[in-house]
């Protein structure tokens, strides 16, 4: 069984095509998909188009879909803004750009199938591995996450009570294989947004059979200057913050 791993799309479908384009190279089995699919880029839409079109596909939600359909917001919050006046122009980009996502979802008739999105999805391979499919870390969709070099004791108390042999994460946009005590986590990076010095559209495949797994990551290139072409002249709301982390300005 060969499942393909996908996180952090982000509303770029332009990323997601090349991915997919990558992906279907080789035979794939399944698709697991794991949140943070539509904000905050250029095509929400259609990205969840290209997405409902993959044969056995399984999807969990990520902290910024539940934002799209919610009204939840990352911070900066109104009494950040109070105490700190400089704050204000990143609370309108965040306000703006999650308002626009949602108006696109809502008009192209995706938010009540974004909406049903779980927390969580366990799934077992054929050699018995219990996977947890979550997007940050077990039992939520947000917070830190598991960062690659995050230490060992403070993975322990993010995984403690976790049952699952192999954890699938997203969230903080780098591709991890690593093993901690009797967990083995995998997060595939993300396929937009993406965290220096990985700036290519990054996936992850699952080679399972019945004698135990292995890991693939890869890393595919993309026209991200198109993609901030589209940016551009959408006047979207979140441009600026796209823009920098596409061209690798943010950490």
């Amino acid at each position: 069984m060969r499942i393909a791993l996908l996180s952090d799309i982000h509303g770029n479908s332009l990323a997601l095509d090349a991915a997919l384009a990558d992906i279907a190279t080789t035979a794939v089995d399944q698709y697991w998909i794991l949140g943070d699919l539509v904000a905050l880029g250029p095509d929400p839409a259609g990205v969840l188009q290209r997405l409902s079109m993959l044969k056995n596909a399984y999807f969990i939600r990520g902290n910024t879909d539940r934002y799209v359909v919610t009204g939840d917001r990352p911070g900066p919050f109104p009494q950040d803004v109070a105490q700190d006046s400089e704050l204000i122009r990143r609370f309108a980009e965040v306000a703006g750009t999650f308002a626009w996502t949602q108006g696109a979802i809502t008009n192209s008739g995706w938010l009540d199938w974004l909406a049903q999105l779980p927390l969580e999805l366990h799934k077992t391979l054929p050699d018995g591995t219990n996977c947890l499919l979550v997007h940050a870390s077990p039992g939520t969709d947000d917070g830190p996450g598991i960062d690659k070099d995050m230490p060992d004791q403070q993975i322990q108390t993010l995984l403690n009570g976790c049952s699952a042999d192999l954890i699938c994460v997203g969230h903080t946009h780098q591709p991890i294989n690593r093993k901690l005590d009797g967990w083995r986590i995998l997060n595939p990076g993300s396929i937009s947004n993406p965290r220096p010095p990985v700036l290519q559209a990054s996936y992850a495949i699952l080679d399972a059979t019945t004698g135990g797994c292995k890991i693939e990551h890869h890393q595919i290139d993309y026209d991200r200057e198109q993609v901030i072409a589209q940016l551009q002249k959408l006047n979207h709301p979140g441009a600026d913050f796209i823009i920098n982390h596409l061209r690798g300005l943010h950490q």
